[in-house]
C-alpha cells in the first residue's frame, strides 16, 4: 500500500447549475474521492455560466450542500465582466478565459476583449486559458506583455508543448496541464472508443496524432500538472446527431497513471508533483490538514463504468486493464472513502477559498 497526499484536480466540469442530468456536485465529488482527489476546481461554463456575484453564489451554494470533497469554483471571463470579476477573485479558484470555442456570456471573439482581463484581474490569482495552437501562442504573448502568470489548460499538441518549453526558458510565467486522455489516446483510437458511434470520440481539444502524444511523453518535465478535464455527457447525448465534446475522467486518471508508473514511463514523485505539489503552488491552494490517500499499487483490474460513481455511465477507457486502486481516503482527519464506498456525507466538502477554511 502506498500513501499519497490528497490529489488535486484543477480542471473539472461538474455540470451544476443547469445540466445535472450529466453530473452534479454530489456525484462528481463522489467520483473525485473514488479517484483519490480530495480537492477539485470546477469550471464556469455551466448554464448559466459563472461570471458574476449572483452566479458564483449559485454554484457555491450547490457545492456547500452537496460536495463530498473540498472544492473551489472558477469565474468565467466574458466580454462585459472585466470590471466585475476582480472584486470576486478572492472567492474564486481563478479566472477561466475561453480563447477558442465556447458559448454565450463567456465568448471572447477577439483579442481586444482579452486585454481588460489581463490588465485588471489581480496578479496573485491565476488566469487559466482554454487556448489551442495559435491562440495559445497569443495567450503566452499576452502573459509576456502584461507580466502576469497564465496556466494553459489541456495541452495536446507537439507544437504547443514545444512552445511552452521555449517560453519557460525565456522566463515567461507560463504553466500547463495535460489530461490522461491526451496522454493515453490518439485519434487512431477513436474507432475503438466509439463502438460504432463516432460522437464518443468527440473531445476538445481533439485527440491528436501519435506523434503529438509521443511529444507529450518526451517533454514530461515541461508539464506542470495532470488534470482530468472531467467533462461528462450521457451516452444518449454522445450518440446523437450533434454529440457534445468531452470525456469523464475523475475515476480513471490515477489508475492509468499508476499503470504508466508500473511500466517505468513515470515515477511516483512525478505523480505527487503533478497531482498535488504543483497544483497547490500554481493555484495558491491551502494545505489540507490530516489528508492523504492509500493506494494498492498491485491491484489489477479492468476499468468498468458500471463500477463508477459518475452519473453519465460510460468511459472511453472501458475494458482497459490497469494497475493501482484507491483503497482509502482520509480528508481533514475523517475517513471519507474506503473499499469502494464514499463515507463523507453530502456537504462535508469545504470551499478552500472561504476565509474560514
Amino acid at each position: 500500500m502506498i500513501r499519497f497526499p490528497g490529489l488535486i484536480d484543477p480542471h473539472v466540469h461538474l455540470r451544476e447549475p443547469g445540466q445535472t442530468h450529466k453530473e452534479d456536485w454530489d456525484t462528481g465529488t463522489s467520483a473525485a474521492l473514488a479517484g483519490g482527489f480530495t480537492m477539485v476546481l470546477a469550471m464556469p461554463n455551466t448554464k448559466p455560466p459563472i461570471f458574476d456575484a449572483e452566479t458564483l453564489d449559485l454554484a457555491l451554494n450547490a457545492a456547500k450542500q452537496k460536495a463530498h470533497c473540498d472544492y473551489a469554483q472558477f469565474l468565467g471571463a466574458g466580454p462585459d465582466n472585466a470590471d466585475i470579476v476582480p472584486s470576486l477573485a478572492h472567492k474564486a479558484a481563478g479566472l477561466k478565459m475561453y480563447l477558442d470555442s465556447t458559448f454565450g456570456e463567456l465568448r471572447l471573439n477577439d483579442m481586444t476583449l482579452w486585454m481588460p482581463h489581463f490588465e485588471k484581474y489581480p496578479k496573485q490569482y491565476p488566469i487559466v486559458a482554454h487556448s489551442e495552437s495559435r491562440s495559445m501562442a497569443a495567450a503566452i504573448l499576452f502573459t509576456a506583455i502584461y507580466d502576469r502568470p497564465i496556466h494553459i489548460a489541456h495541452v495536446s499538441l507537439k507544437e504547443e508543448i514545444l512552445l511552452i518549453k521555449a517560453a519557460k526558458k525565456k522566463g515567461i510565467k507560463v504553466t500547463c496541464e495535460v489530461t490522461p486522455h491526451h496522454l493515453f489516446l490518439s485519434k487512431d483510437d477513436i474507432p475503438a472508443i466509439s463502438h460504432g458511434h463516432a460522437g464518443r470520440g468527440e473531445v476538445r481539444p481533439r485527440l491528436a496524432t501519435k506523434e503529438d502524444v509521443d511529444s507529450l511523453w518526451q517533454n514530461m518535465d515541461v508539464i506542470d500538472c495532470f488534470a482530468t478535464d472531467h467533462a461528462p455527457h450521457t451516452l444518449e447525448e454522445k450518440d446523437s446527431e450533434n454529440p457534445p465534446p468531452g470525456f469523464p475522467g475523475l475515476e480513471t486518471a490515477l489508475p492509468l497513471l499508476l499503470t504508466a508508473v508500473s511500466e517505468s514511463r513515470l515515477t511516483i514523485p512525478d505523480l505527487v508533483a503533478k497531482m498535488h505539489t504543483n497544483p497547490r503552488r500554481i493555484f495558491s491552494l491551502p494545505e489540507q490538514p490530516e489528508t492523504w490517500i492509500e493506494v494498492d499499487e498491485n491491484a489489477e483490474y479492468e476499468i468498468k463504468a458500471a463500477n463508477q460513481f459518475i452519473r453519465c455511465g460510460w468511459t472511453p477507457f472501458e475494458g482497459w486493464k490497469v494497475k493501482g486502486r484507491v483503497m482509502r481516503v482520509v480528508l481533514r482527519g475523517y475517513e471519507a472513502f474506503k473499499d469502494g464506498k464514499v463515507l463523507a456525507e453530502k456537504g462535508f466538502g469545504k470551499n478552500v477559498r472561504d476565509e474560514r477554511y
